[in-house]
């Protein structure tokens, strides 16, 4: 598998040209006012956690907006971590606050995400964010799911009247996207788990988008001669030699004979959701001036 097959979205070539859009728009804005700085926040030692953290780090240089890592102790109490959350929000040098998961097992992290203001809440995960998407209001939306929705219209495929299977009805990732592609005047359809005859449902679809953690999942069977399928599923596997490899919620190699687009695990949707997260942080700025937080 090669990204330069013409059926392969490359996810890095698109998260490069969105980095230097995003790039250019900072600085702009801070030829008036300096960006403020990304805040990491993870919560015990995760080597997980620990490639995110990074890869968000490299994506928030090539951006030009400071990024700052914090590891609190796993220790920490909920009490405790709220508190700090809500200091950051009242600081006009934190641009916006990315709250790593998983979380220890003490923490509840729907409270956390909570706690930190929309007007700072860069991943899209506060719950008044995810609202707002309900009203068509997508600028800060859930970065996996905007990057989903990224990659489809790279395709050059009409959206308005799309006719597009969502699999996976998630509450940071399934729902935002269908609602996501419902404000671009796509017709969704919602599978899930209890979903009878789920090929049914994919075979019809313009587009199929997955994510549902469960590995090749989705077969050349599936998917209708021509569709755009996005994979954002991501799942390890060992081989009967022992390699440890990702592979997507897609059997790629088979299903991509089939479809007329797919995206790549890894190198498709993990590259876009870094810069979205980026775009959302200028948008944050933007919005933390409007609102009066910050004098431009």
């Amino acid at each position: 598998m090669t990204v330069s097959d013409h059926r392969f979205i490359d996810g890095k070539a698109v998260q490069q040209r969105l980095l230097a859009e995003v790039r250019a728009k900072v600085q702009e804005a801070s030829a008036t006012r300096p960006i403020g700085r990304l805040v990491s926040v993870s919560i015990g030692p995760s080597p997980e956690v620990a490639v995110y953290v990074r890869n968000q780090a490299r994506g928030a240089a090539a951006a030009g907006i400071p990024f700052d890592q914090q590891l609190w102790p796993s220790e920490i109490t909920q009490e405790e971590a709220k508190r700090l959350i809500v200091e950051m929000n009242d600081r006009d040098d934190v641009l916006g606050i990315i709250l790593q998961r998983p979380v220890p097992a003490h923490i509840n992290v729907r409270s956390l995400q909570s706690a930190i203001h929309p007007l700072k809440d860069v991943e899209g995960m506060n719950p008044a964010s995810i609202g707002n998407i309900v009203y068509n209001d997508v600028a800060m939306a859930p970065c996996t799911a905007a990057a989903a929705v990224e990659l489809l219209r790279e395709t050059g495929l009409q959206m308005q009247g799309l006719e597009v299977v969502m699999i996976g009805h998630s509450e940071i990732v399934g729902k935002p996207a269908a609602f996501l592609l419902m404000a671009e005047g796509a017709t969704v359809t919602i599978c899930h788990h209890m979903t009878r005859n789920l090929a049914m449902h994919s075979r019809r679809a313009d587009a199929v988008v997955v994510a549902v953690g469960k590995a090749h999942l989705i077969g050349p069977d599936m998917i209708k001669p021509g569709a755009a399928v996005i994979d954002i599923g991501i799942n390890q596997v060992t081989d009967p030699d022992g390699t440890v490899r990702i592979v997507g919620d897609v059997d790629t190699d088979r299903v991509k004979e089939v479809a007329g687009w797919i995206t790549p695990v890894p190198g498709g949707v993990g590259p876009v959701t870094v810069a979205i997260l980026m775009r959302n942080a200028v948008t944050a700025h933007q919005r933390q001036i409007a609102a009066g937080w910050l004098q431009s």
